[in-house]
């Protein structure tokens, strides 16, 4: 009975949930939201098929996939999730937030009749096979575990709409923008290291760490020089200690960092290169237009700023493995993109609004307890989370189908398992 009683407040939740949307939303479109949510979130699953299955609906299963497909290539939806969800996790976004910039992939190379499949290369394997470029924009704080999805697109470089990859990134970054009011420090890796890139950044105003190629050119002392010569010199003036587990096992490894001012060639802005020693064989280049200076707090703010991207690699991951992302199997673009950001809005209701409240902190806690798992509850506890959700809802269907085809009346069902509206 407390599984149930659980079960229900999380279905409640599912529906309050829906607040969040602003009134545009038409009631066919929340009520299909809901559906798609809570099926999600039951089958851990982006399969149409899946996701019929949970609803239970009194209708044959062909009729309801036809419904959620038919809903589920409304024009631009994706776009209007995406803004609903960094206007609501803005909230939380202050100044020194950081908010990293991850582009991705979905890869589909079985797949023959997805609409413009694309070559793109798999970021786990560095293999080139077809597929769909995603990117996605996760805010954490500095000394936080706890992450917030801000945004989550998908799209083709195949597709008529598609402008270039730099276009893609800065209107994540721009969605953003508009949702936090302007504020958070952003994060990129290695590939974020292009001028079409930087300049819009610098242009907006937009507080950023950057890594760099060691090819990169900056002015130095008046001069035009490769970072990684600018780095040789560059004095360590502090170290920290840092752990990181790699292939499962713990390594300890120690820091040196430093910094050096510089500009970019033709421009004006004061830049700072941040030089981190320690962890592989070339140093880490970070460029950044923070304020610097020989500070430890301010210094390390930023070494571990970056470093904070390993946090966001492994809930890249939590959400492709928890809801099967690159299990996605629609037959139009704009389905695609609707539905990867959905599954982004299902990671943001178990990540972020079951903490809404302390009551909603501790069903979080409790749902996470839920979870079965063979070998414990894993340190990063999305994973845990997402199986419990899926359990307790699994567990309410089957609770549904017992009582539907016993004598109970259809308001009494309603009334204990809160059904759809």
């Amino acid at each position: 009975m407390k599984r149930i009683v659980l079960a229900r407040k999380l279905r409640e939740q599912i529906h309050e949930f829906l607040g969040i949307f602003p009134p545009h939303f038409s009631k066919p479109t929340l009520k299909f939201i809901e559906q798609i949510l809570y099926g999600i979130q039951a089958s851990g699953d982006v399969k149409i098929s899946s996701i019929t299955r949970t609803l239970g609906e009194d209708i044959t299963g062909k009729k309801t996939a036809e419904r959620l497909s038919r809903h589920l290539q409304t024009p631009g939806l994706w776009e209007r999730i995406n803004e609903a969800i960094a206007s609501h996790g803005g909230r939380r976004i202050a100044d020194d937030t950081l908010i990293i910039i991850d582009p991705s992939d979905i890869r589909k190379e079985y797949a023959k009749k997805m609409p413009y499949l694309e070559y793109v290369r798999d970021g786990s394997t560095g293999e080139i096979v077809k597929g769909y470029w995603t990117c996605s924009a996760i805010a954490c704080g500095q000394r936080s575990r706890k992450f917030i999805p801000l945004h989550q697109r998908a799209w083709s470089a195949a597709a008529p709409d598609f402008g270039s990859e730099n276009i893609q990134i800065l209107h994540v970054v721009d969605a953003v923008r508009r949702g936090t009011g302007g504020r958070g420090t952003y994060i990129l890796d290695r590939g974020g290291d292009r001028d079409k890139l930087i300049i819009p950044f610098l242009e907006r105003k937009i507080r950023f760490i950057i890594r760099l190629k060691g090819d990169r050119h900056l002015l130095f002392r008046g001069r035009a020089r490769r970072a990684c010569e600018i780095a040789v010199g560059c004095r360590m003036v502090y170290a920290d200690t840092i752990v990181k587990e790699e292939d499962g096992k713990e390594r300890v490894h120690r820091l040196e960092y430093g910094y050096r001012p510089v500009k970019l060639p033709g421009r004006e802005e004061q830049l700072y290169l941040v030089v981190v020693k320690g962890y592989g064989h070339e140093p880490i280049l970070l460029l950044t237009n923070g304020p610097v200076r020989k500070n430890r707090n301010i210094l390390w703010g930023i070494v571990s700023g970056y470093l904070t991207r390993w946090l966001i690699e492994e809930a890249t991951r939590f959400i492709k493995q928890s809801y099967s992302l690159e299990d996605i199997r629609v037959m139009s673009y704009e389905r695609v993109r609707n539905l990867v950001t959905l599954v982004m809005a299902a990671v943001y209701f178990a990540g972020v609004w079951l903490g809404e409240s302390l009551k909603l902190a501790v069903l979080a806690t409790r749902v996470a307890r839920v979870a079965k798992r063979f070998f414990g509850v894993p340190v990063f506890r999305y994973y845990a989370l997402a199986d419990g959700i899926s359990l307790l809802l699994t567990y309410l269907g089957r609770c549904m189908k017992n009582l539907k085809s016993a004598t109970s009346p259809p308001e009494q069902v309603q009334l204990l398992l809160g059904g759809f509206p």
